[in-house]
């Protein structure tokens, strides 16, 4: 990646690059500052610490030389030593304040001159000393206050004006320094001002510069994006995604564009799935018209077969039971057979009859579900089966739960198991028939267990097919349709049943019932009956 190919630069990046610039910027001018301000300082420095006691000291040295000529006067009117105090005092003041300048003074050519004006005063202080001062004291000293007098009226004042000339000359040098000090420092705080003022502009730019950065590459991006976002959620799946912010954007922008067309397709997917879940939804329409027409015609059938078809075959029932009776023996043998076999043959057809239409009518023909005590229900049962349960038969059942459905249809259900139970007795064993129950999550289970011949496992799916037989029509009595009913009663009430194929002995069939049943669905009922 170029440095010069801003545009490539992430947001992260350019902002460090903002930040670092702008780093350096203020960096670059804290250093200025520190230099200004020491400068500032330095100059403070010179205008309180040296330019201004050496001013000071100047008018204590004018007042010190002051006070010797006077002190010089004073003596050489009176003549006594007291008058020399002011002189003494005086001369020792005068060579503290000259060596407090000397002392406060650095290297300059101001600083330097300054230096010469008070080699100036000391050697102008000397000479007067030399010329006035001291011969006034020796003359006074020796001849009496009336020499020094003389002396003083004879002389001039020429040398101590010349003196005074000097110290005020040392003065204006000294507070010409403290003027340019005071100068120089007052235009370093207009500078520390200036470095303070571009510091603020700069930190204002730079915030400036990154609103600006982030409007143009987050803000903008972020709502122009969010923009064509609701469009595709609106249904334009079509709306081509993009962006043109920071890279880190586009590249989000990239995502969610892949994301809509990954989404576009499976939409795609899914509506086409939907326009073939309406097509099987026809169809499934189409046939379940088709069974409802079905299951008319079988209703009429019904109707046809419990009228139109009995009365024929009572008939033909009836007159074949009359020539049985009339002429049985009395034609040869085959004749009496030929006889039996029709009378045998409408007999049969007229169970079938009968057991078909009470296959059909379950669930078509209803009272409504209400509690239902099983334990009554099999009280009943075993007062219906008990001709032909015999004396030696057991027929036990505990512990039996309240379930909700149809009387007469449950009392069918365990009628048709016991009754089974009963007829596939093996020989010479009395048969024994216990009926349990309890709850299994939220269903009733049931389990029906006899002590019979059993049922192959191989016959397991068969033995609840209407009219499936597993032995021959003279070997057990019946049409073969009672499981089937048992099934068909089983799930009519919600349930499910199976033949437990575990059991080492005789037959044990289990089927459930809801905690709750509800509705019965009549379109399952009708299929089943179909």
């Amino acid at each position: 990646m170029s440095l010069l190919n801003v545009d490539s630069w992430t947001l992260r990046r350019r902002v460090l690059a903002l930040c670092v610039t702008v780093g350096l910027v203020l960096a670059a001018l804290g250093v200025i500052a520190a230099f200004t301000a020491a400068n500032s300082n330095s100059r403070l420095d010179d205008v309180v610490n040296r330019a201004s006691p050496m001013r000071a000291a100047g008018e204590r040295l004018n007042t010190a030389l002051v006070d010797q000529e006077t002190g010089i006067r004073g003596f050489a009117i009176a003549g006594r030593e007291d008058n020399l105090r002011p002189y003494t005092e005086g001369l020792a003041s005068e060579r503290a304040e000259i060596d407090l300048i000397t002392g406060l003074l650095r290297k300059g050519p101001l600083e330097d001159r300054i230096r010469a004006d008070v080699a100036e005063v000391r050697l102008r202080s000397d000479a007067w000393h030399t010329a006035v001062a001291d011969p006034i004291l020796d003359a006074v000293r020796t001849r009496g206050p009336e020499a020094g007098q003389a002396l003083i009226e004879a002389g001039t004042t020429a040398q101590f004006d010349a003196l005074r000339a000097a110290v005020t000359k040392m003065q204006n040098d000294i507070g010409e320094l403290r003027n340019r000090s005071a100068a120089d420092a007052k235009q370093a705080s207009k500078r520390m001002v200036a470095i303070q003022i571009a510091a603020a502009a700069i930190i204002v730019i730079a915030g400036v510069a990154l609103l600006l950065l982030l409007d143009r590459l987050i803000s903008r991006p972020v709502t122009d994006l969010a923009r064509q976002v609701r469009e595709v959620a609106d249904g334009d799946y079509d709306r081509h995604i993009e962006s043109t912010g920071s890279p880190e954007l586009r590249e989000l922008a990239g995502d969610v564009d892949g994301m809509r067309r990954q989404i576009a397709a499976e939409l795609s997917e899914v509506r086409e799935a939907r326009r073939q879940i309406e097509w099987v939804n026809d169809q499934l329409k189409q046939q379940a018209d088709e069974l409802t027409r079905s299951n008319r015609d079988l209703e009429q059938f019904a109707y046809v077969a419990s009228h139109d078809l009995q009365e024929p075959l009572r008939k033909v029932a009836s007159f074949c039971q009359l020539l049985q009776r009339r002429y049985e023996g009395k034609l040869d043998e085959r004749a009496d057979q030929y006889i039996g076999f029709a009378v045998d043959g409408a007999q049969r057809m007229q169970r079938l009859i009968n057991d078909l239409l009470a296959f059909s009518r379950i669930g078509r023909l209803t009272s409504g579900f209400t509690d239902i005590d099983l334990n009554r229900v099999m009280t009943e049962v075993k007062s219906q089966l008990e001709p032909r349960a015999g004396e030696d038969a057991e027929i036990t059942w505990s512990d039996l739960p309240t379930v909700e459905g149809e009387e007469p249809l449950l009392t069918t259900l365990f009628v048709n198991l016991i009754g089974n139970s009963l007829k596939f007795r093996r020989p010479g064993v009395p048969p024994v028939i216990r009926v349990t129950g309890g709850q299994d999550g939220e269903e009733w289970k049931i389990n029906v267990r006899d002590n019979g011949i059993g049922i192959e496992a191989e016959f397991a799916d068969k033995v609840f097919v209407i009219f499936q037989r597993l032995h021959a029509r003279d070997a057990y009595e019946g049409t073969g349709i009672g499981l089937a009913i048992v099934k068909k009663i089983v799930e009519y009430h919600g349930g499910r049943i199976w033949l437990d194929l575990d059991v080492e002995e005789g037959t044990s069939i289990w089927f459930t019932l809801p905690l709750l049943a509800g509705v019965p669905v009549q379109e399952k009922v009708k299929e089943v009956a179909t």
